[in-house]
């Protein structure tokens, strides 16, 4: 604190110096935001150490066969020498598509909407969106002569 003579003692404020060497005030929106900003730094790395994050090899090298609810859903991965990229997918013995997300995870054509850590837990939800009573469609067969689905058909009309 300052004291001059016959004046009432000033506040004593903390202050950063400026370029020129002068004390500059900090105002109580610069501390709030280096609060903030500091307390961002220390906990971002405990928030995201805590969260789970799917890795590319989770859940993709169990085969499973088993009765969900009632229905019999059978899995297996399906390897072309490198990772697991594909699983061949059955309920009641109709094919159910899975796909594999960029961050790891999986989807069904079922449920594309929800996305989920493993295989079986994505043919789970898969169940559960049918119902008791709902049935996958069969595949359509494919294109008559082998060709392409999206390309020129017999009467010339284009996907």
């Amino acid at each position: 604190m300052e004291f001059s003579a016959g004046q009432e003692p000033t506040k004593a404020r903390r202050t950063d110096t400026s370029a020129t060497g002068d004390p500059v005030p900090r105002t109580r929106r610069e501390a709030a935001r280096w609060l903030l900003t500091s307390a961002v730094v220390t906990l971002a790395p405990l928030i995201t150490a805590s969260r789970p994050h799917p890795t590319p090899e989770e859940g993709t090298g169990t085969p499973f066969d088993e009765t969900y609810l009632g229905r019999r859903i059978r899995g297996a991965p399906v390897t072309r020498g490198g990772p697991v990229v594909e699983w061949r997918v059955t309920v009641d013995g109709r094919p159910l598509h899975l796909m594999r997300r960029a961050d790891g995870s999986w989807l069904s054509m079922v449920d594309h909407y929800g996305w989920y850590r493993t295989p079986l837990e994505a043919t789970r939800a898969a169940v559960d969106e049918l119902g008791p009573r709902g049935q996958l469609r069969d595949l359509a067969p494919g294109p008559l002569h082998g060709g392409h689905p999206h390309r020129e058909a017999q009467h010339g009309v284009r996907a």
